[in-house]
């Protein structure tokens, strides 16, 4: 931090002050905007209380604030213009904050807030004041918590090239290792990369670090963006340096060195280390393009200057846009209690999956239990597992995972993504007609991938059943999911799969007749355990 001339500026500069009203106004806007937002506020309240990726979410708004207050000075020398396209801001977040509260998605309410947080600040300020705090406000968007879908699959994409990275940097070592998907064989052990160490728990910290070092740094602005941006690749590069070197040590001392206090530790380490990387690559950028300002200047904290000695003051007028702004404020509250807020809809099934046939046609089935470390994981309602056998000994296992809900965290998981983490490699994927069959008056179609793993190759049939639909796209369910939370109040469903092994003496076409046989006898009757 370096020091300011105390009594600095133009004394003769007008500096513009608070009308008594005009605060409070300010002041009522911003309490009346928490109210409508509350149900989604608190959820992502609970998101940095629980969720250890998102824990940095509670710092950031005190160092807005603090980072707004730094601009006094500035304020009070600028003149309040106000905007109208911050009343159309907060018209757009009234509307979203309808579509989130009919379909009650959290996720769309959090941002909503933020966009009439925006519009509310844009409407009182204008734009040459707002663009002074526009910085401090946009850290505030790091702080939503990402969809579930989209934080499960990039999980799952650091989480394998985590792994990756890591062997790479074991057999650097001499480390004899063998990686299938995120599970690390070292022989006498194995480790999986979990979604706790995917690197997400440091990727959002440090890019908020990284943004908030970027606005503190007062070097060219295509330095900032690198700075900022540099964020992504430490992050993923320190976490595989980490899985890497647990590796190592578990070779030469045991399993102890991945568990307990020291593997915590290596990871606040890896924080600390990705932080100092970050600052020694603010020197490296002053080294390519020498800056004029020294590093104090570049790269230190301001405080607001006091106001000159003598300063005449000038009273605000209310912008008529903020007038409008807190008018239609006061109406979107008045809404949120009376628009409906309706109840999600659980329909009735007529069986649960312990009731499913182990008898189908020449099919016999025997049923398996998911390990508890999974069926926790997958966070299902109701699940089917079982290995059906035909009366040649073919074998083909059948996995149904049902969600009464798909809302809260919880929802059908693609193999897309979870093949790939066994260490499995997706071969000739496509989608296919199953001849003949159908569920209810639709034909039935299929995602059809072959995988291989260590020399055996498998085929896999499997469709998502949502709500009387059959879809073959991850994106088109995650659509379907929010239309129908909007439209229907439902958000149940299923996903379907049928796998089974191609022998070194058998023939892909061979499992395709296997599958498309038992997969056209499962969906008949299946809309007594998947409800439409």
């Amino acid at each position: 931090m370096y020091a300011q001339p105390i009594g600095a500026g133009d004394p003769n500069e007008a500096l513009w002050r608070w009308p008594l009203s005009l605060a409070l106004a300010a002041l009522a806007a911003g309490v009346l905007s928490v109210v409508p937002f509350w149900v989604g506020l608190q959820q992502m309240w609970d998101a940095w209380i629980s969720v250890p990726e998102y824990s940095f979410g509670m710092l950031i708004p005190p160092i807005t604030a603090f980072l707004i207050w730094q601009q006094k000075d500035r304020l009070e020398r600028t003149r309040f213009s106000g905007s109208w396209l911050g009343f159309a801001l907060v018209l757009a977040g009234g509307a979203i904050l309808v579509i989130a509260q009919l379909a009650t998605v959290f996720v769309l309410a959090q941002y909503a807030y933020f966009v009439t947080l925006f519009g509310l600040a844009l409407a009182l300020l204008g734009w040459p004041a707002f663009r002074l705090i526009v910085a401090p406000l946009l850290l505030l968007w790091l702080t939503i918590p990402l969809p579930e879908f989209a934080f499960a699959n990039l999980s799952m994409d650091l989480q394998l090239l985590s792994s990756s990275l890591g062997v790479d940097f074991m057999r650097l070592f001499n480390v004899t290792v063998l990686l299938q998907g995120n599970v690390i064989d070292l022989g006498g052990y194995q480790l999986q990369v979990a979604e706790a160490c995917s690197g997400l728990r440091y990727l959002f910290p440090l890019m908020t670090l990284g943004l908030l070092m970027a606005y503190f740094y007062k070097g060219a602005l295509w330095k900032r963006i690198a700075l900022f941006l540099s964020s992504v690749p430490i992050t993923v590069l320190m976490n595989s340096l980490r899985v890497g070197t647990i590796g190592i040590m578990v070779e030469h001392w045991g399993i102890g060195m991945a568990e307990g206090f020291l593997h915590e530790f290596q990871g606040w380490a890896l924080f600390m280390v990705s932080m100092a990387l970050m600052l020694g690559e603010i020197a490296l950028l002053n080294r390519v393009t020498p800056e004029r300002a020294g590093w104090r200047q570049l790269f230190g904290i301001e405080l607001p200057l006091p106001p000159p000695a003598g300063a005449s003051r000038r009273r605000r007028s209310w912008p008529p846009a903020f007038a409008a702004a807190l008018s239609l404020m006061i109406a979107i509250v008045a809404a949120s209690f009376v628009l409906p807020r309706p109840r999600e809809i659980i329909p009735r099934r007529d069986a649960s999956f312990a009731e499913f046939p182990m008898a189908i046609g020449p099919w016999r089935g025997e049923r398996e239990t998911l390990d508890g470390v999974y069926s926790n994981a997958l966070k299902l309602d109701d699940y089917l597992l079982a290995d059906y056998v035909d009366g040649s000994n073919a074998v083909v296992n059948l996995y149904i995972a049902y969600y009464d809900s798909q809302r809260a965290g919880a929802a059908v998981h693609s193999p897309r993504s979870c093949l790939p983490a066994g260490g499995w490699q997706m071969r000739d994927f496509g989608q296919r007609t199953v001849p003949g069959g159908r569920l209810g008056d639709r034909p039935l179609r299929v995602n059809r991938t072959l995988i291989a793993l260590n020399g055996q190759r498998q085929l896999v049939y499997y469709w998502f059943q949502q709500r009387g639909r059959v879809l073959t796209n991850e994106f088109a369910v995650k659509w379907y999911i929010f239309w129908d939370a909007l439209t229907r109040h439902r958000t149940d469903g299923a996903l379907v799969r049928l796998t089974t092994p191609i022998p070194r003496a058998g023939g892909v076409a061979a499992a395709d007749l296997r599958l498309t046989d038992l997969a056209r006898r499962v969906a008949v009757g299946l809309d007594r355990y998947v409800p439409n």
